[in-house]
């Protein structure tokens, strides 16, 4: 016969444990002997072992009453659906883990590979790293807003970036980004775009230029996102609104009004 203490040692919980269960219901509570104490025989190891199992398993107590009085069958079928359960949430768990791992690479966390291999590209080719971060951020909205697409976009983005023009743009940026919005290579930088934009959309096309099928609320919540991660942004959508084509992240042609006797201010 066991004290409450050997009693809870045996079974691997603690004495508070063993009298919450019996105020619950769940272990019977023995009659206390000539000397004062509760004694507990050997099933009552057995019965407490089960309780602590299908109690840890997340089993709520008003089901483990339940289950404590089932005949071998139903005790079996329902410790089959737990093992059931547990294993899909093992399996949850282990995605969260893997997630959280992937934390330390940042930019895995919430983009697709080919996306994150994009990024690194333009880190490669020297691109600043404020107008990658610009990049980034817009896909992560564009990824969550439309993951189905995301593959067509980056075969698109994969073939740009092997234009040595559209490189040449992105470094010209990147030289840019510390001066004043009024800084003659915007100038610059606004006419190499448009002539990019312009014989990108005479030789694949218009459709292949403005093709993102977005809302305007998103296109404008990237474009603010791009404009205020890369200032010098919004005064070259300006002057490349001169040229003949304006918008950030979806590119639409637009009547030229710049003047063709002067140069561009």
């Amino acid at each position: 016969m066991l004290t409450i203490g050997e009693l809870a040692s045996y079974a691997g919980v603690t004495v508070r444990a063993v009298r919450h269960y019996h105020a619950k219901g769940l272990l019977p509570e023995p009659e206390r002997d000539h000397s004062g104490y509760r004694r507990y025989d050997a099933g009552a190891v057995v019965e407490l072992i089960k309780i602590r199992t299908l109690a840890e398993a997340g089993v709520p107590l008003a089901r483990v009453r339940e289950l404590l009085r089932a005949d071998e069958a139903e005790f079996a079928t329902a410790v089959a659906d737990i093992d059931k359960r547990l294993r899909a949430e093992i399996r949850q768990r282990q995605r969260h883990r893997e997630r959280i791992a992937r934390l330390a690479s940042g930019e895995s966390l919430t983009l697709p590979p080919e996306v994150v291999g994009y990024l690194d590209r333009l880190r490669a080719l020297g691109v600043d790293e404020r107008i990658v971060r610009a990049e980034r951020d817009g896909w992560i909205l564009l990824a969550a807003h439309s993951p189905e697409r995301v593959p067509e976009w980056m075969a698109r983005k994969r073939e740009q970036i092997a234009d040595p023009r559209l490189i040449d743009f992105f470094l010209t940026l990147s030289q840019a980004l510390d001066r004043l919005a009024g800084d003659p290579r915007l100038v610059e930088l606004a006419d190499k775009l448009a002539a990019y934009i312009t014989r990108l959309a005479e030789e694949k096309g218009e459709d292949y230029v403005d093709d993102i099928d977005m809302e305007p609320p998103l296109v404008k919540l990237m474009d603010t996102l791009a404009f205020d991660t890369v200032p010098p942004a919004r005064r070259l959508i300006e002057l490349l609104k001169k040229r003949g084509w304006t918008g950030w992240t979806k590119l639409e042609r637009v009547e030229s009004t710049r003047a063709t006797s002067t140069p561009e201010p």
